[in-house]
């Protein structure tokens, strides 16, 4: 019963996880393909350049509510943490390999950054807010979204292992999503040693 309801639960967050919002906002508000502007992605930076500041920011709330609310439904099913066991974590996993790997768009998504911050806002308040640290003071220092984005990815993992324990599903689930991350940002990490990224 509870692996029916859990898995449920696992695909439900990969089918939330994979509307694309930034597009769908974009496309049509804008009138505008993030897909074919800009960096090509469809996450909330690009949308931000290539349609405004308005859509860039809705994008960003989506993005994070469709990381939050699976994984939040799943803790309040089982009741709590402590009753849930691995699920939550699981869903969290699911909802952003959603975001990255969208079956509607061939499974080129974005890179994931915010629907995880969403799920472990759920998940460990405290690594969260650990990464929206580190992602505010590496952006106002850099002025380089994928820069701070990276190092959000791996504060949380950190973050996430100190707080749980290394072993945990959590700290795993964080792990596994900074691998996701950082293979996302190959692209920007080769900009970044030209010294081509762009800064907001």
């Amino acid at each position: 019963m509870h692996a029916d309801a859990g898995w449920g639960f696992v695909g439900g967050g990969y089918l939330l996880g994979s509307i694309p919002f930034g597009l769908l906002l974009a496309r049509g508000i804008a009138g505008v393909d993030v897909r074919e502007k800009g960096s090509g992605n469809i996450g909330a930076t690009n949308v931000l350049r290539s349609a405004g500041k308005k859509l860039g920011v809705a994008t960003l709330v989506l993005d994070v509510a469709k990381g939050a609310v699976p994984v939040a439904a799943c803790l309040a099913y089982f009741g709590g943490a402590g009753s849930a066991g691995d699920w939550p974590a699981l869903t969290a996993v699911a909802a952003f390999l959603g975001h990255v790997f969208p079956a509607w768009l061939r499974f080129r998504g974005g890179k994931g950054v915010a629907t995880a911050f969403g799920a472990f806002a759920v998940l460990t308040p405290g690594a969260a807010l650990a990464a929206a640290l580190a992602f505010a003071a590496t952006a106002a220092a850099t002025r380089i979204v994928s820069v701070a984005s990276m190092a959000a990815a791996a504060t949380c993992a950190l973050a996430a292992a100190a707080i749980h324990g290394g072993r945990s599903p959590v700290a795993i689930a964080a792990a596994a999503m900074l691998i996701v991350v950082l293979l996302r940002h190959q692209g920007n990490i080769r900009r970044l040693w030209r010294g081509e990224e762009r800064r907001l």
